[in-house]
């Protein structure tokens, strides 16, 4: 496969996949061309092109040319600059690296994190938020994660790719996307009514089976195993987790546990206040099942991937 093939084959498979459907993501598209149109010459000249295809701002090839052919792929949750210096020691060893995959955003991908961040918003109308409570309760923490990456130094592991001339490449909210629906559709599968249920569901999948050997895996944060779940939410998608304030709207709405990927420590009375429950399911682990659902098709098409930097492979029929 060709760079930009494996490129253009996880933005499609993140589109699938999207929680507020690919037909409500392709109408964002459209609008954003419309936008674009409507610019004038200094505007689009500072606009990214590549917004016109891709709706994720936080997925992009960050260097390599498209055209590049890739037999072999590093693959990790977080690549850095010591991961690049990795692909070029192992082709010192007869393994040519072609292709830096990373799930994590870098370089304008992490500058640009917090505009994905909307696609939380439609979520949030799904589970029977109005969509004007949800576009106000994420309005402050949107800016919030803007400001917070302004000061980053975002080029790092980019600007070394550079120097040893390896394509580099992130794929986050495409991945976050497959794996929100692999997990979420195993809830609402399997329906357990407890939260010893939910964690049985979990502890079922390999990535999680794994991350529990390395004492990183599902965990019951606020709850017991005999409380009831009440209707169960996957919360992995949309950049980062949203403000504190979203607990008391998604009570209202139904919601009775919801399981992330992580969460910070002052969203935890938030929580408690309002009677939910919340299980953690492991941050890497999580990452890995959409990562895996990506990297499953490139080994289809023959593409040799090599794991690291907290990526657990598994692979699915």
């Amino acid at each position: 496969m060709k760079m930009m093939e494996i490129y253009r084959l996880a933005i499609r498979m993140g589109m699938e996949a999207d929680p507020r459907g690919k037909k409500f993501v392709q109408g964002e598209l459209r609008k954003t061309k419309k936008k674009f149109e409507k610019m004038n010459d200094e505007e689009k000249e500072d606009f990214d092109l590549e917004k016109l295809k891709n709706p994720y701002s936080d997925s992009r090839m960050l260097y390599g040319d498209g055209d590049r052919k890739v037999k072999r792929v590093l693959v990790g949750i977080d690549m850095t600059s010591g991961e690049v210096v990795m692909a070029d020691r192992l082709e010192d060893k007869g393994k040519k690296i072609d292709l830096i995959l990373g799930h994590h955003p870098r370089g304008r991908a992490l500058a640009e994190l917090h505009d994905v961040m909307h696609l939380q918003e439609e979520w949030m109308r799904s589970l029977g938020v109005p969509i004007n409570v949800a576009e106000g309760v994420m309005r402050e923490r949107i800016m919030e994660v803007q400001r917070r990456v302004m000061p980053a130094n975002h080029s790092q592991p980019v600007d070394a790719s550079r120097i040893f001339d390896i394509p580099f490449m992130t794929v986050h909210t495409p991945c976050d996307n497959m794996g929100y629906k692999f997990v979420q559709g195993l809830m609402n599968r399997k329906k357990p009514e407890t939260l010893g249920d939910v964690m049985k569901e979990l502890k079922k999948v390999p990535e999680y089976k794994e991350a529990i050997k390395n004492a990183a895996g599902p965990k019951i944060i606020i709850g017991a195993k005999d409380d009831k779940a009440g209707r169960v939410i996957v919360k992995f998608t949309g950049g980062t987790m949203p403000g504190k304030v979203v607990y008391k709207e998604m009570s209202q709405a139904g919601v009775g546990t919801m399981v992330g990927m992580h969460i910070p420590e002052d969203h935890l009375e938030e929580v408690k206040k309002h009677h939910m429950k919340f299980v953690v399911a492991g941050h890497m682990a999580s990452d890995s099942i959409g990562l895996n659902l990506l990297v499953d098709k490139l080994e289809e098409r023959g593409i040799e991937v090599i794991p690291c930097s907290g990526f657990i492979r598994n692979k699915r029929k």
